[in-house]
């Protein structure tokens, strides 16, 4: 199969993600379904994860980078290609263009997280950092395109893109036949149109639920619309569908084949990477865990069986380190507590005691003395615990009430 030509959008069909899956036989790896026997208790159906974040480079991004750029022409591929991302289309770009061998150029933001700047260059492009956010990095690689006459790969808003994502789709169908609904995560919604497409054309009968994070949502309003819409600064720890604008292409595609897109809020976001890490061992990306967090929040309202698709897993080991932390306060596993304690010695070792009792693990311990509400005996106490849940966290804080502290919050 050759894309010579972005075609119009009516004549990309079923045989065209077909071609791209024999195409990317031997390059992109048919990625595990893995079940996930806590989710599926609490939707009461079997919940599967098919893990791209176990594919090469990350993420599904290379499936469509290598169909996009297997269908250039010669004389395009001599030019070079450039693309703008980032961390996930970066490293797609820079593995299928090193395979293929065309020379890349990536423009990735200046604040990009080093692990992915450096596995970019790994893969052999030309890494060149511009711009603090993605619209500014998304300008200078237009720019560079048009001084140099490299192809510019787009993201999600192209056909090819498009066919090598839903290859996902039939993944899905062939690995989980009884599937009745899918969730994926939408940016752009490069990935949601392929999937739909794919499955939708063999198994109208099976849902298709995109999901966005609440402060990225530019698919509901846009659907609303029957336009894309662009938002404002959107802004969601998710960077993966961090997208102001849905592209044309996927729009069309995702409003005829996807049936809900829904929207979920950072803490879920976080509590679904913790739990996907602790009870699926599986490190996923924000934007990756985002159809697990449709699933925590709404567990009743989905048909099994139900596959989740975790899209990536690059994250920033520094920002995981803060997600896991918000997921644990999220899921009601940190306890943030003041109270006013008597201010002489062995009344810190007392007020300990009674959470030694009821097994909280004392994270950190401040004191304020100065606060013009105190008593000249006084002394204010912040403590941060490490509990086990909400239920844990009520047990503490009715045991310091039960030994005569007044928790103030």
């Amino acid at each position: 199969m050759s894309f010579r030509t972005p075609h119009p959008l009516h004549r990309l069909m079923l045989d065209d993600v077909r071609g791209a899956q024999k195409m990317l036989a031997g390059v992109a790896r048919t990625t595990a379904m893995e079940g996930s026997r806590h989710l599926s208790s609490l939707v009461g159906a079997p919940v599967h994860l098919k893990c791209e974040n176990l594919q090469r480079t990350g993420s599904f991004k290379l499936r469509g980078a290598y169909v996009r750029i297997s269908g250039l022409r010669p004389e395009e591929r001599a030019a070079g290609v450039v693309a703008a991302s980032a961390g996930n289309h970066a490293q797609g770009v820079a593995l299928a263009s090193q395979l293929l061998g065309v020379h890349a150029t990536v423009f990735m933001p200046l604040g990009a997280p080093l692990p992915k700047v450096a596995a970019t260059r790994d893969y052999g492009a030309d890494v060149r950092l511009h711009g603090h956010v993605v619209d500014e990095t998304l300008a200078a690689a237009e720019e560079y395109a048009r001084e140099t006459g490299a192809v510019f790969i787009h993201p999600f808003d192209h056909p090819d893109i498009i066919a090598g994502q839903g290859t996902v789709g039939l993944e899905i169908l062939e690995q989980c036949p009884e599937v009745r609904t899918i969730l994926v995560g939408v940016g752009g919604g490069g990935l949601a149109a392929g999937i739909g497409l794919a499955v939708k054309s063999l198994r109208p009968d099976v849902k298709v639920v995109g999901v966005q994070a609440e402060g990225a949502a530019a698919y509901p309003p846009s659907l609303a619309a029957g336009y894309p819409v662009a938002i404002d600064a959107p802004v969601t720890m998710a960077d993966g569908i961090k997208v102001g604008r849905p592209g044309d292409v996927p729009f069309a595609l995702v409003r005829e084949y996807v049936d809900e897109v829904r929207t979920v809020s950072e803490d879920a976001l976080s509590s679904a990477l913790l739990l996907c890490l602790e009870r699926a061992k599986l490190v996923v990306e924000p934007a990756g865990a985002s159809p697990v967090a449709a699933l925590l929040a709404d567990p009743a309202s989905f048909r099994g069986p139900v596959v989740a698709v975790l899209s990536g897993g690059n994250v920033d080991p520094l920002l995981l380190q803060r997600i896991l932390r918000h997921g644990m306060a999220a899921g009601g596993r940190y306890l943030s507590l003041r109270l006013r304690v008597t201010d002489r010695p062995g009344a810190l070792a007392t007020l300990l005691a009674v959470l030694t009792v009821v097994d909280a693990n004392v994270l950190d311990v401040g004191h304020v003395r100065t606060d013009p509400r105190l008593g000249l005996t006084e002394v204010e106490v912040e403590l941060h615990l490490e509990t086990k849940g909400p239920d844990h966290c009520r047990e503490v804080e009715e045991a310091l009430r039960d030994a005569g502290y007044a928790v103030l919050g």
